[in-house]
C-alpha cells in the first residue's frame, strides 16, 4: 500500500489503521490529527521512529499488527460480504460522530443499502440488559415500534435481551433500525443473533469500527457503545443493572450533550436499579414512545396529555356534585340537612335533588332522600347508575 496522496491513498490508509489500532483509542487518533494519515501509515509500516505517547513494548506490538494488515484483503472480503467502508468526510459520513474527537472511529465499515447519514439524523437509540425480564422485553419492543412508526430510526448492539427486544419490535412494524456490532460486520455476534443481524442488514443497516473477520472482546463493546450514543439524537435506557454496560452508553450520551433517558421499573428489580440511578442524575423518566419523540424530536412533536379516566360524577354541574356529596351513605336524609352539607339553601338542594334522580344517583324515602344502591356503587368505582 501506498502512503502518498489521494483518494485511494487516503481510504486504504484508513482501512490499514483500523486493523491496527483499535476503536476508540485517543491515542491513534492524536497521531491522525497531528501527524497526517499519511505520516501515521508509513511509521506504522515500520518506516521512521516512533510515534509518542506510547510504551516500547506496545509500539511494537502496533508494528506487528501493522506488518500483518492487508487494506485490499479487507476491502475485497467487505465487498464479498456486501459492506463498504465509510471514511470521515464521505458523503455518507454521519457528522455528529466527529463529536467523539480524537475517540472519532477511523471509519466505519456498513453492511445494508441505506444512507448511514441520513438515518443518523432522525434516530434513537434503545439499549438495556441483556438478561432482562419479560416486561423489559415487551417495553423495549412496544417502544421500538412506536419510534419505528413515527418515523424513528432504532438503534442498539445486536445483543440478547433489550437490543434484540428493539431491532424486533422495530422490524415487526415494518420499520428502520440499525445495529451498531462490537465485530466485524460479516462475523454477526452473538452467534444466536446470526439471523436477526443477517435481516436488519437486508432491511436496515449494520455496522461497525472493527475490520472484516475481528472477533468482540469485553473493552471492545464498551468503545462500542460510545458509537452508538454518538450517532443517535438520545438514548432510552429499558434495563441496566448496576453494573451493565449499557449505562456506559448512556454516559456517553451524557458526556456527549445527548438526551438521556431511562424506562422505571419495580423498585425492587435489581435489574432496573442502574436505570432509576440515572433517573435520579439528568436522566428523563419515559413511558413510551411518544415521550422520547417529544424530548429528542422537532417542536411540535408533543406527547398527549396524561389524564385520569372521565367518570359519570366529574360530567355534573358543580352545584349537584356539591349535593351529592352531601348525602349521607348510609341512611336517608331530609332536604335541609343536604342543603346545610351543601352550604346552599333547601329550594336549591331541592331542585338539584330531582335532578340527581333522574339521572338515578338518588331515591326519594318520605321527606327524606338517600343514594340509590347504584349510586354507591358508582361513587366507589366511577361506574355509572344504571
Amino acid at each position: 500500500m501506498s502512503a502518498g496522496e489521494g483518494p485511494d491513498a487516503e481510504l486504504l490508509g484508513r482501512v490499514f489503521l483500523s486493523r491496527v489500532i483499535e476503536p476508540g483509542d485517543e491515542v491513534g487518533g492524536r497521531w491522525v490529527r497531528e501527524f497526517g494519515l499519511p505520516e501515521v501509515v508509513r511509521r506504522l509500516r515500520g518506516d521512521g521512529a516512533a510515534l509518542p505517547g506510547v510504551s516500547g513494548v506496545r509500539w511494537a506490538g502496533l508494528l506487528a499488527r501493522g506488518a500483518r494488515a492487508e487494506p485490499e484483503r479487507d476491502l475485497a472480503v467487505a465487498r464479498a460480504a456486501g459492506a463498504r467502508f465509510v471514511p470521515p468526510g464521505h458523503a455518507e459520513w454521519p457528522g455528529q460522530l466527529d463529536d467523539l474527537g480524537d475517540a472519532r472511529p477511523l471509519g466505519l465499515w456498513v453492511r445494508g443499502r441505506p444512507s448511514l447519514r441520513m438515518w443518523a439524523l432522525r434516530s434513537v437509540a434503545v439499549v438495556g440488559a441483556r438478561a432482562c425480564t419479560e416486561y423489559g422485553t415487551h417495553v423495549a419492543a412496544t417502544l421500538a415500534a412506536g419510534l419505528a412508526e413515527r418515523g424513528w430510526v432504532v438503534v442498539s448492539g445486536g445483543a440478547y435481551g433489550i437490543d434484540g427486544a428493539a431491532h424486533r419490535g422495530a422490524l415487526a412494524a415494518g420499520g428502520a433500525t440499525a445495529a451498531v456490532l462490537a465485530s466485524g460486520v460479516d462475523r454477526p455476534y452473538p452467534r444466536g443473533h446470526a439471523a436477526l443481524i443477517d435481516r436488519i442488514a437486508e432491511q436496515g443497516l449494520v455496522v461497525g469500527e472493527l475490520p472484516p473477520g475481528d472477533h468482540p472482546t469485553p473493552s471492545r463493546f464498551i468503545l462500542r457503545n460510545r458509537v452508538i450514543a454518538a450517532l443517535t439524537r438520545g438514548t432510552v435506557v429499558v434495563e441496566a443493572a448496576c453494573r451493565s454496560g449499557s449505562l456506559a452508553t448512556a454516559r456517553a450520551a451524557q458526556r456527549l450533550g445527548r438526551y438521556t433517558m431511562g424506562v422505571p421499573g419495580p423498585v425492587t428489580s435489581g435489574l432496573s436499579a442502574g436505570v432509576h440511578e440515572l433517573l435520579r442524575g439528568e436522566a428523563v423518566l419515559v413511558t413510551d414512545a411518544a415521550e422520547v419523540v417529544e424530548l429528542v424530536g422537532d417542536i411540535g412533536e408533543l406527547a398527549p396529555s396524561r389524564t385520569g379516566p372521565v367518570l359519570p360524577r366529574d360530567l355534573l354541574e358543580p352545584a349537584a356534585r356539591a349535593v351529592l356529596a352531601a348525602l349521607p351513605g348510609d341512611r336517608a336524609a331530609p332536604a335541609g340537612d343536604i342543603a346545610l352539607g351543601a352550604r346552599t339553601t333547601p329550594d336549591e338542594a331541592i331542585a338539584r335533588l330531582y335532578e340527581l334522580r333522574a339521572l338515578g344517583y338518588v331515591e326519594r324515602h318520605g321527606d327524606g332522600w338517600k343514594l340509590t344502591r347504584q349510586a354507591m356503587i358508582s361513587v366507589r368505582t366511577g361506574r355509572r347508575p344504571c
